[in-house]
């Protein structure tokens, strides 16, 4: 799947989850920033795509646990 894709999905999916607003904020966050590393081909020393998919897994899977308990 597109990133670009991808990012509008859990955009507008996440929107329908009963969840606290931090957890929207984080991942409005989240999202504009793999959104902008998007925009470089390789890997740069301000956006790291392999690390910000890392902490957007972290953030699911709080989530889930936010959701479960």
């Amino acid at each position: 799947m597109p990133q670009m894709d991808m990012i509008r999905l859990w955009r507008g999916c996440s929107a329908d989850l009963p969840l606290p607003e931090k957890y929207g904020v984080v991942l409005g966050n989240l999202l504009d920033r793999i959104e902008a590393s998007a925009l470089f081909s390789e890997e740069s020393c301000s956006f790291s795509q392999k690390d910000l998919l890392d902490s957007l897994q972290l953030w699911a899977d709080k989530a889930q646990a936010k959701l479960i308990a």
